[in-house]
């Protein structure tokens, strides 16, 4: 579980919970901030413009499941996937690009796997290229669907809670001569955009902001493994291709990392 996701959210709630209940009402003032009406056109009314928005029911669900990535650590580890890159490097420089084959049976990476298959089978080096980037950039399309998906519930949420807002106070007008109305239908009608902006601050902007880390983190595990894969095929020494791949870290990690480096070959030409 990501803990600094799940900390942040609660910690928002708590917040916001505490500023409410820290007034002389205590407790009892959570009751001051609940309201049937104003949950169904602000939360229900931005759902249902999403459902509009999306291609399908199925591509709706599947894009509000996409909250419990947020909640999950990244399996993609930069560090891992270079010295496993340079692991097959001079697996290729030793026994040749064949006895790949035999390596990537043990590669998880479906992504990795694939561009070792390509070498192995003998595809030319711009057609791999052309292959991995074309698949990078599928998969980047799709992360993107689903991070607007959640920029655009962001913004639905107080446009939503702002419509229930007019409605709370038109109702609020037509009870004008009543001044003892005009108090509580006053305080219904700000909950909706209470309610809209929460929506979008405590959940749907913070969980965009999340996917898009996430997918630069995927997308730049990936690129190093289309440079590893590239280099390989070209039949660059491991040692040289080690210093290219550890450019894709930062520059204090790299030694901690990367220290001692695992090419095995020392300098073989």
């Amino acid at each position: 579980m990501d803990l600094a996701t799940i900390i942040g959210l609660v910690g928002c709630a708590a917040a916001v919970v505490y500023g409410i209940v820290s007034g002389d009402q205590g407790f009892a003032a959570l009751g001051n901030f609940w309201d049937v009406p104003s949950v169904l056109i602000t939360i229900c009314g931005s759902l249902m413009c999403m459902l509009t928005m999306s291609g399908s029911i199925g591509e709706f669900i599947n894009s509000l499941k996409s909250f419990l990535l947020t909640v999950k650590v990244p399996v993609s580890n930069e560090s891992e996937t270079i010295h496993k890159i340079i692991e097959l490097a001079n697996v290729a420089r030793k026994e040749g690009l064949l006895q790949l084959e035999e390596a990537a049976g043990e590669i998880d990476d479906d992504f990795l796997k694939k561009g070792i298959m390509l070498i192995v089978d003998g595809t030319d080096q711009e057609l791999v290229s052309s292959i991995l980037e074309t698949e990078l950039n599928c998969i980047e399309a799709r992360h993107g669907k689903v991070i607007g998906f959640w920029d655009s519930f962001a913004a639905m949420g107080p446009a939503w809670g702002m419509i229930g807002t007019l409605i709370g106070l038109i109702n609020m007008l037509k009870l004008l001569d009543d001044p003892s109305s005009i108090g509580p239908n006053m305080a219904v009608a700000l909950i909706t955009t209470l309610y809209g902006s929460l929506l979008a601050n405590w959940i749907c902007t913070p969980i965009a902001t999340k996917l898009r880390a996430n997918n630069k983190m995927e997308i730049q595990i990936k690129e190093v493994v289309c440079e590893g894969i590239l280099s390989i095929q070209a039949g660059e020494n491991p040692r040289v291709i080690e210093e290219k791949l550890k450019s894709f870290l930062a520059p204090s990690v790299r030694d901690e990392v990367l220290g001692g480096g695992n090419t095995e070959q020392g300098g073989e030409g």
